[in-house]
């Protein structure tokens, strides 16, 4: 019988598990699946906790309830991958032979990375939202903060998310503002883009956005070290920002384990094929998720799009076919605004956001690179499709790919500001 490991049984490992086995003969292929924590999370949730909304119990369920029963599953560490022998090595010695290998184990937050983040005034003065832990923690800050500066920077990209930052300073916003201690209240964004975002459209009209609400955006900050007992933040360049209150994106790194491996880059994301996920170095390793280094955003979309084109060009190759390039980097975000509204991006490789109306073109309901109640809806009611609908490896009736039906193409003649 024929192998496949998964390592990683995350949103992309899990969803991955669940189209296989809906796609692979069984008699013929046996599908394993690792990870050493029991612990499903959903992380899409985590920017609303600090704001005294959502329930940190519903972001969290047993991962074993997603994971179709004719997959196995290993709950444990995984030490080492071999890919010239096609073994994974396990914490308690095991060994797993593979005739393919999916690794799908994600990325983390590093804060030790940096000299003095990671240090005693974290959890204190210095706080992030990337973890449930870290979430939970900056809740109980946020509810008695009584005024002061509060610099959210990102350490360096890639990060899982990158409009969380943006969200967390605009759900800032609106929070205090309801709390009537806005004016007491300065909000920085110190950010290693010369943006507010990565593309040029956005950037523009988000960058307006923020500064409506009076959020300040401090662009080109590399930030080389922290300061806790002054309570600084110093770039590369020297440049530092005081703050009362740090919440920090840490650097992102994928796992440990896919350094140890050679499988990785500086930050131990797997270079693969940006349409295929096959591994550069290996013929018979694929790479999905945040683990993968494609020049997209690392997030749950990317994830269900890719995963959508994956396993029917997997089930290809497996066969002796060519693998078709068909993923093109598609990409959306929900941005919390704040005041019960959001922003929508929907973009991939080659094309930057656009506004627009989605996923109905002219119709929406969701609106593009614009705020509206209904993206807020939409954000909020992806918690439940996730849960039911991906994460059980059912898809959602639409593209993979993306459409340009529905954007505005003269946006500038719309937008553009004389």
């Amino acid at each position: 019988m024929k192998k496949i490991v998964i390592l990683g049984a995350g949103t992309a490992g899990t969803m991955v598990a669940n189209h296989l086995t809906h796609l692979m003969d069984l008699n013929e292929w046996q599908i394993t699946i690792v990870d050493e924590d029991p612990i499903h999370y959903y992380q899409a949730g985590y920017i609303f906790l600090p704001f005294g909304v959502g329930n940190e119990k519903k972001l969290v369920k047993p991962k074993q309830e997603f994971i179709p029963s004719k997959v196995r599953m290993i709950q444990t560490k995984v030490e080492l991958i071999q890919p010239e022998n096609k073994k994974v090595i396990l914490q308690d010695k095991t060994i797993l032979d593979y005739d393919f290998l999916v690794i799908a184990t994600g990325a983390d937050i590093y804060p030790e990375e940096t000299p003095g983040l990671g240090e005693h005034e974290w959890g204190k003065s210095i706080h992030s939202f990337y973890t449930l832990k870290s979430a939970v923690a900056l809740a109980d800050k946020m509810k008695n903060y009584q005024g002061g500066r509060i610099v959210v920077n990102v350490v360096e990209n890639p990060i899982k998310c990158p409009v969380a930052p943006m969200e967390f300073l605009m759900l800032s916003d609106a929070y205090f503002t309801k709390k009537g201690i806005r004016d007491r209240v300065e909000l920085i964004y110190a950010t290693p883009l010369s943006g507010a975002f990565t593309k040029p459209v956005a950037s523009q009209l988000i960058g307006d956005l923020l500064s409506s609400k009076n959020i300040i955006v401090e662009p080109d900050f590399y930030t080389e070290r922290v300061e806790p007992d002054a309570k600084k933040i110093i770039s590369y360049d020297e440049r530092d920002i005081d703050y009362d209150l740090l919440v920090s994106i840490p650097l992102n790194k994928g796992a440990d384990v896919i350094g140890r491996s050679g499988l990785g880059d500086d930050l131990n994301f797997s270079p693969v094929n940006k349409h295929t996920f096959l591994s550069d170095k290996f013929d018979n390793i694929f790479v999905l998720g945040d683990a993968a280094n494609i020049p997209t955003s690392k997030a749950g979309s990317v994830a269900h799009y890719a995963g959508d084109l994956f396993g029917e060009n997997f089930v290809r190759y497996t066969a002796g076919k060519e693998l078709i390039e068909n993923f093109d980097g598609h990409a959306n975000c929900f941005i919390e605004s704040g005041y019960g509204k959001g922003v929508l991006l929907d973009f991939n490789y080659d094309q930057e956001p656009l506004p627009g109306r989605y996923p109905v073109p002219g119709i929406g309901p969701f609106t593009l690179l614009e705020e509206s109640r209904i993206n807020h809806i939409g954000k909020l009611s992806f918690e439940w499709m996730y849960w039911n609908i991906l994460m059980r490896g059912r898809k959602i009736p639409l593209p993979a790919n993306m459409t340009m039906a529905g954007k505005w193409v003269d946006w500038e003649k719309r937008y553009r500001k004389n």
